[in-house]
């Protein structure tokens, strides 16, 4: 789907939603409570402090580094966290705050961003999740309360290449949301990763480490990953450069690896053969294909959507000189793949010997 008709067809539908609403009910809409919150704060005269920043997906693997980093360097931050079982303990334990905030329930987003200055949002669906619920519908309803409390900046994190494959779900998805904070009037920030180191560990490393069965693809596929700590970074330098407001800059690490690559690295730091069983892409298209036929099943074929990528060979990696130019980073300020996983291997094999441990022992590798 076009973005704008995506665009069109989400605001109609929001619209016809609330014209159901019997116009009592709907007379004083969280929406509207929220802008009106906002309007008493700005004509009271009292300034929304620059350090004031909220953390959509702060529990996630690159959330949870930006909210350190903030907190390192001295933000007020505030995290939003979904009602569940397991509450984010560890993010009110380093000193952020945690406000509840569901993307898929608009009437929840207001509140969470009173006094606040600047949003980060990390987010994105999980696996169990609708991708068009979260990362469309959520976003926009996100983007409309930003600009209904006046948020003054705006950081979002897309994906790398969702410009060139609009046919992939979630990347038309990314590009959509694009257009629709570029055309918000809001002070924005965007940026495109490539994938985080992190995923390595549970994707390669643990299995190998484990000596278990790693599953992957005979692709020629390249993905530059990327430290999610020099990922916050980068974010907060963005706050500091005036030149980023308006900028859609990729984020990348300093090289492409294979998935063979990849694995063969994590062999040599474990000194042990990994056991690789290739899944042929043929295999999850026609997965895909069968998937998309049933309903229930819509949002786990679109997720497969990726296994297209993996036959064209294209490389996600990305020349970062603009990126560090205007973040005013050098560019050998980022940890390399090599550096990442010697460190993780270094730390677990060294606690093995310690406790005199197998490497086949589970729950051993965070």
């Amino acid at each position: 789907m076009k973005c704008a008709a995506r665009a069109r067809s989400t605001l109609e539908a929001r619209t016809r939603t609330l014209s159901a609403i019997p116009t009592r009910a709907r007379a004083t809409p969280a929406f509207v409570t929220a802008a009106a919150a906002s309007d008493a704060v700005a004509s009271s005269g009292t300034p929304v402090p620059k350090n004031t920043i909220l953390v959509v997906g702060a529990t996630g693997t690159l959330g949870r580094q930006v909210v350190k980093k903030a907190l390192d360097e001295g933000y007020e931050v505030r995290c939003t966290v979904r009602p569940r079982q397991n509450p984010a303990d560890f993010l009110r334990d380093w000193g952020a705050t945690t406000v509840q905030m569901d993307l898929s329930d608009p009437t929840s987003i207001p509140a969470a961003l009173v006094g606040i200055h600047t949003v980060i949002d990390c987010s994105t669906a999980r696996p169990e999740e609708s991708t068009n619920v979260v990362d469309w519908e959520g976003k926009v309803a996100l983007i409309q309360s930003a600009q209904a409390m006046g948020i003054q900046r705006y950081i979002f994190f897309s994906i790398m290449h969702c410009d060139k494959h609009p046919e992939v779900p979630l990347m038309n998805i990314k590009k959509c949301t694009e257009e629709f904070l570029e055309q918000s009037g809001l002070d924005y920030t965007i940026f495109r990763p490539t994938g985080f180191m992190q995923a390595i560990i549970g994707n390669y490393a643990v299995p190998i480490l484990e000596e278990k069965p790693v599953w992957g693809t005979r692709d020629n596929t390249k993905t530059a990953y990327l430290d999610s700590m020099d990922a916050a970074k980068m974010t907060m330098a963005s706050l500091r450069a005036p030149e980023a407001i308006g900028k859609t800059l990729p984020m990348a690490g300093p090289r492409g690896y294979t998935t063979e690559q990849v694995v063969r690295l994590c062999e040599t730091l474990a000194d042990c053969d990994a056991e690789v069983r290739d899944v042929p892409v043929w295999v999850l298209k026609a997965t895909r294909g069968v998937l998309k036929s049933f309903q229930w099943a819509k949002d786990a074929a679109d997720r497969l959507a990726f296994a297209d990528l993996l036959s064209t060979g294209e490389d996600f990696t990305a020349d970062m000189t603009e990126t560090y130019r205007v973040l005013g980073m050098e560019e050998g300020s980022v940890s390399s793949l090599e550096d990442y996983l010697q460190e993780y291997f270094t730390r677990i094999l060294k606690k093995l010997k310690e406790v005199g441990a197998s490497s086949k022992q589970t729950n051993f590798y965070v």
